[in-house]
């Protein structure tokens, strides 16, 4: 949920006002769109096959957790692109807005709504393929200050959301690490946690800005 004139304040830049002036703004609709559509081709990409336990995705329409979907820009993409989506955000104002859309998209019974934590998903174990967060996983750290107190979060959450994928199952994210710090403690919480997979960003020497993590849930021995 990044915002193209200044850094967002989270959960301010996205309740009541404020939810409304992201929902109707064109460029973060487009920024938003793209970066969907982005996600979906790094679900595939080649790379991604070739690390860990090897192997491509098949053509099936998968059932995608859409972490911090907002107003539901991504979710709706994803719908459009024939994926049954979950989408999930802990504010109700951003979340209202994306169901107002479900009920003008052509497949709505794709999409399910889920007010909830990314810390504490609702969700059953092995019940997920694949996972897609835009702009939103930086949050989860929200209000944490003590390192020790952001490690326990991020690995708690990358253990958790191992349980909920299935075999084989990915996990793309798109978000905005502070500094190299905070970008090597996320990294590091999936590794530790049952994960294989890189960073992908504009500019290799990059510290801080847009990050992609392009993930795999490792194969039991």
């Amino acid at each position: 949920m990044s915002n193209h004139n200044n850094s967002p304040i989270f959960p301010d830049s996205y309740v009541g006002e404020n939810s409304s002036e992201y929902d109707n703004s064109i460029w973060m609709e487009r920024n938003q769109k793209k970066t969907a559509i982005l996600c979906l081709q790094y679900l595939y990409d080649e790379k991604l096959n070739k690390v860990g336990n090897a192997g491509k995705l098949n053509e099936k329409k998968y059932l995608i957790a859409d972490l911090g979907c907002g107003t539901g820009f991504s979710s709706e993409i994803l719908v459009e692109e024939g994926y049954r989506v979950i989408g999930v955000d802990i504010l109700i104002d951003m979340l209202s807005k994306t169901k107002s859309k479900k009920k003008l998209l052509e497949k709505d019974k794709n999409l399910e709504l889920i007010l909830a934590d990314i810390n504490y998903l609702p969700l059953k174990h092995s019940s997920i393929d694949h996972v897609i967060s835009i702009s939103a996983y930086n949050f989860i750290i929200h209000g944490k200050s003590v390192l020790g107190d952001i490690s326990k979060t991020v690995n708690n959450t990358a253990r958790y959301l191992k349980k909920i994928l299935k075999p084989n199952g990915r996990v793309i994210i798109e978000f905005y690490p502070k500094n190299k710090i905070e970008l090597d403690t996320f990294i590091s919480s999936f590794n530790d946690n049952g994960f294989d997979g890189f960073v992908v960003k504009k500019d290799s020497n990059q510290k801080s800005g847009q990050t992609f993590l392009l993930l795999k849930k490792k194969r039991k021995p």
